[in-house]
């Protein structure tokens, strides 16, 4: 079991280190100068020179890239000669660090990944805004996720179990559709028909997020409402597979010989299928689940941007219309180790739950 769980550790490190470069790569070759950015179009060369030369533009690309590395790893190289004016990362007083072995002018240090600044917030590093963000997602995610599933579930055990019926073809129909529709399509619909047209009915808001600041500006409220329609959009689109997964599954199942054996003991249909058939049917569900609840944090970008709603989605948004590299790229790789780590928590999970999983 060790070894199985070592192995998924070690691909999933290997997974990230892929993601780190692509990125990496990805914004080098993207247009426009970060050190403009940060002095807002003026055209001061002494200036601009010495901005490249603080953020490693002046040097190769296989430098920058070593450079980011060593920003992003636990275990990392910290330069403590104050003298010297080549770019380096690891300048004092950009994070705390544990210095681990002393080599002189350099030490190996243990750290929190360091994730750089913000080119338009000058002096607020990326890692401060995503933690002021990403609760608000996580809280976005899981409410769509719980509502997906509770639903979803529900629904797809009712369309198996009236099999060929009306409302059986009715919920397919339904699902097929739920799949097909983009979120940013859905998010427009949603908001309009629910807090535009029928806003007096339902008193809710077409913008909002979870705590907003009063008229007066003198504290922030919990707005619980302002997330109901955000949760839906986000859950609608995992809601019709889970209810298409779960109809298949427990179709599947039923049709099994031990299911067969249990009603020819004498076994009530309830309990065939509650103890039994809906147990194993549920598998898949849970695997898809866990898939689903990874892939909301990157698929919350346009809900969030379209409901207002102030989470990591919709400050991705407006790095990507001012060209704030840092915080797209920290955003992204908060993202990719999420989605990593998920699947490795559930591959782990299923080891333990069915050894035959664990044999290569």
């Amino acid at each position: 079991m060790i070894n199985y769980i070592l192995n998924k550790i070690f691909y999933g490190f290997l997974t990230l280190f892929g993601v780190v470069t692509v990125v990496f790569l990805m914004f080098s070759v993207l247009p426009g100068d970060p050190a403009r950015m940060m002095l807002d179009q003026k055209e001061d060369p002494e200036q601009l020179a010495q901005i490249r030369k603080n953020l490693g533009l002046d040097q190769p690309l296989w430098k920058q890239y070593a450079f980011y590395l060593n920003d992003l790893s636990p275990i990392s190289f910290h330069n403590t000669d104050e003298t010297n004016t080549t770019y380096t990362s690891l300048s004092s007083g950009k994070y705390k660090y544990s210095k681990l072995i002393d080599f002189g002018t350099n030490e190996m240090v243990l750290k929190a990944p360091y994730l750089r600044e913000s080119f338009q917030k000058q002096g607020k590093s990326v890692s401060t805004i995503i933690g002021e963000t990403l609760p608000n997602t996580m809280v976005l995610a899981i409410a769509a996720i719980i509502i997906a599933t509770i639903i979803g579930v529900a629904l797809g055990i009712v369309s198996a179990l009236m099999k060929d019926t009306w409302l059986d073809r009715l919920l397919l129909v339904i699902t097929s559709f739920g799949m097909s529709v983009p979120s940013f399509f859905s998010a427009i619909i949603i908001a309009y028909i629910f807090a535009f047209l029928l806003h007096d009915i339902t008193g809710l808001n077409m913008i909002g997020s979870l705590y907003e600041v009063d008229d007066l500006g003198e504290g922030k409220h919990l707005m619980l409402k302002n997330l109901i329609l955000p949760a839906i959009t986000l859950g609608s689109r995992p809601l019709a597979v889970f209810t298409q997964l779960t109809r298949n599954s427990l179709l599947e199942v039923l049709n099994q010989d031990y299911i067969r054996t249990a009603f020819a003991k004498g076994l009530s249909r309830k309990t065939v299928i509650t103890k039994h058939a809906l147990r194993n049917a549920l598998n898949p569900v849970i695997t898809a689940i866990s898939g689903w609840f990874a892939s909301m944090l990157a698929g919350s970008v346009f809900v969030e941007f379209v409901f207002g709603w102030n989470g990591l989605g919709k400050e991705i948004v407006n790095a990507l219309n001012t060209l704030d590299l840092p915080i797209v790229m920290g955003a992204v790789l908060v993202i990719a180790v999420m989605f990593i780590v998920i699947n490795i928590l559930v591959d782990i999970l299923y080891g333990i739950l069915d050894p035959r999983v664990r044999i290569k």
